[in-house]
C-alpha cells in the first residue's frame, strides 16, 4: 500500500481562483484536521502541498454523505467511527504490480529459500505488511514455487495484511485484469494463474495452492498485530516514506523484534531507515538480513 501521491510542488498553498471554484468550501484548517487524523489514525503524514489531492480524494466522500462542506464532513467523521474506514481508503493510493523490484523476488527464490532447505527448514512464516490488491504475496508465493518448495511438505504462511479495506477485499479474491499479468513470463504465469474462458477471458485468477499460503488481514501498523509469531521475511516497501523519522523508527523496531535471526527485510527502493540498522547485514539494494 502506496499512500496518497502528489506532484513535487513545495510550500503550503497559496488561495487563488481555483479554490474559489471548487464545488465544496475548503479552506487550510480543514486540510489541517485531515492532516492530523490521518496522522493520528495511521501514522502518515502529508506534506503541504498535498492539500489539493486531498481535497479531490475525499470530495466523493462529501457527495456520497449529502454534506455540504468539509467542516460537516470532519464533524461526521469525529461522530462515526465506521466512516474512518472510507476515509482511511479515499486517502491512500495503492501503486503496485506483480514482481514489483523483481531483485527481492529473485534473491528469496535463488538464494535465501534455497539456502533454509539446505539447512533443514520446513517452515516459513512471510509477511507482506502493505499487500494493496495482493500482487506482492502472491508474488512471494510464485518465487516459492520457482525456489522448488514443495507446499504439501512445507508448512508456509504468507501473512498478507494492509489498512485499506477495499484492496484487501480484491487481494482475497485474487482475480486480476489479464494485463496485469502482462509483464510476467510464461513460467511464472503457469505457476500463479488459471485464464478466464469465455466471457471472462479477459482475467486471470490465482491457482488454489497459492491463495492456501495465504492469510489476508486487515492492519494498521500504527496499532497491535495480530501477528505473534516469529517470521523468516517481512516485506515493508514503499510505507515507511510516508512516515515521519519517529514513526519510522517505532515501526521498524517493531518488525526487527519479530524477524529471526538470520531473517530477511525487504524495503521500497526509494527507502532509507530512519534508525540503526546495526542489527543487520547489507546484502544488497534494499534487502536487510538480521544478524
Amino acid at each position: 500500500m502506496d499512500p496518497v501521491e502528489l506532484g513535487q510542488g513545495k510550500g503550503i498553498s497559496t488561495y487563488s481562483d481555483t479554490d474559489r471554484e471548487r464545488e465544496f468550501p475548503y479552506q487550510q484548517a480543514d486540510f489541517e484536521h485531515v492532516r492530523q487524523k490521518i496522522y493520528n489514525h495511521a501514522g502518515i503524514s502529508l506534506a503541504d502541498h498535498k492539500k489539493d489531492l486531498v481535497y479531490n480524494r475525499l470530495v466523493r466522500r462529501l457527495r456520497a454523505l449529502k454534506l455540504d462542506s468539509f467542516k460537516s464532513y470532519i464533524d461526521y467523521l469525529d461522530s462515526s467511527p465506521a466512516e474512518m474506514s472510507q476515509f482511511v481508503n479515499a486517502m491512500t493510493t495503492n501503486l503496485t504490480s506483480f514482481y514489483r523490484e523483481s531483485h527481492h523476488f529473485e534473491y528469496l527464490s535463488d538464494t535465501y529459500i534455497p539456502q533454509l532447505a539446505k539447512d533443514g527448514q520446513r517452515s516459513l512464516r512471510i509477511w507482506s505488511s502493505a499487500c494493496s490488491i495482493g500482487e506482492e504475496p502472491y508474488s512471494i508465493a510464485i518465487s516459492l514455487l520457482e525456489a522448488g518448495i514443495d507446499p504439501s511438505v512445507w508448512d508456509i504462511k504468507i501473512y498478507a495484511t494492509d489498512i485499506d479495506t477495499d484492496v484487501l477485499a480484491t487481494a482475497k479474491a485474487g482475480i486480476y485484469n489479464i494485463d496485469r499479468v502482462d509483464g510476467l513470463s510464461l513460467a511464472r504465469k503457469k505457476l500463479g494463474f488459471l485464464r478466464g474462458k469465455g466471457a471472462h477471458s479477459d482475467k486471470v485468477m490465482v491457482k488454489p495452492e497459492l491463495k492456501a499460503m495465504m492469510a489476508f488481514d486487515y492492519c494498521n501498523l500504527m496499532e497491535n498485530w495480530h501477528i505473534q509469531e516469529k517470521l523468516d521475511v517481512i516485506f515493508c516497501r514503499n510505507v515507511m516514506i510516508y512516515f515521519d523519522k519517529e514513526t519510522q523508527t517505532r515501526l521498524l523496531n517493531r518488525m526487527t523484534s519479530l524477524l529471526k535471526p538470520g531473517g530477511m527485510l525487504f524495503i521500497g527502493h526509494s527507502e532509507s531507515p530512519a534508525r540503526s540498522m546495526k542489527d543487520y547485514q547489507l546484502l544488497g539494494r534494499t534487502m536487510y538480513q538480521k544478524r
